[in-house]
C-alpha cells in the first residue's frame, strides 16, 4: 500500500474546484474545504488551491496525524478504507467505525478486551487489531473490511435521512466509497 496512490485516488475522485450549493462545508478544491485549506494557514481563492498542498493535506489531517499509518503496519487494506472514510466523515468517525466493529468482533471479550469507542488510535485499538488479524486469519481481514463498510453505508443514509439536502450525495458516496 502506498500513500501517495491512496492521495492521489482521493483527489482523482474528489475532483477540482467545487462549491455545491447543499454542501455545508462551502468551496472545496481536491476535496480540501475551504475551513481546513485556512486552518493550515491558505488565504487565497479555493478556486486557486494548489495540489501540492492538498497532498501535504492530507497525508497530514487524514493519514499521519490520526495514525492510520499505525493501522496499515497491521493490515494496509483496513487503513486505506479508514483514510478513505476520514477524508469523506472525519477521521474520528473512521476510527470509532474500526473500534466499535472491533468490539462486535472480539467474541464476547475471549479474543481480546473491548475499547471505549473514542474515535482515536491508540494502543489499545491497535493491540485489539493486532489480534483480530491474529486470531481471525483468512477472511477476518475481509471480514473486518465488511463491517466497516456497513457502518460508512449505515451513516450515508441516516445523514439522508436527517438532512434532505444529503440526498444530493447519497448516491455517489454508496456508489465511489462503498465496496
Amino acid at each position: 500500500m502506498d500513500i501517495e496512490q491512496l492521495i492521489d485516488d482521493v483527489i482523482e475522485r474528489e475532483g477540482g474546484y467545487v462549491d455545491h450549493p447543499a454542501d455545508r462545508g462551502g468551496p472545496t478544491r481536491w476535496g480540501i474545504s475551504q475551513q481546513v485549506a485556512r486552518a493550515l494557514g491558505y488565504s487565497g481563492a479555493m478556486a486557486d488551491f494548489p495540489r501540492e498542498r492538498a497532498v501535504k493535506a492530507y497525508r497530514l489531517l487524514f493519514w499521519t496525524r490520526p495514525k492510520f499509518a499505525f493501522v496499515a503496519e497491521l493490515s494496509p487494506r483496513v487503513a486505506e478504507e479508514m483514510f478513505d472514510t476520514g477524508v469523506n466523515m472525519g477521521t474520528a468517525v473512521a476510527a470509532k467505525f474500526l473500534q466499535r466493529a472491533l468490539n462486535a468482533l472480539n467474541r464476547k471479550e475471549r479474543d481480546y478486551a473491548d475499547m471505549a469507542p473514542d474515535g482515536k488510535i491508540g494502543p489499545d485499538t491497535l493491540a485489539a487489531l493486532g489480534k483480530f488479524m491474529e486470531v481471525r486469519a483468512g477472511n477476518g481481514e475481509a471480514v473486518l473490511l465488511k463491517a466497516l463498510e456497513a457502518l460508512q453505508g449505515a451513516r450515508y443514509i441516516d445523514l439522508a435521512e436527517k438532512r434532505p439536502a444529503n440526498e444530493a450525495f447519497v448516491y455517489g458516496w454508496l456508489a465511489n466509497r462503498i465496496g
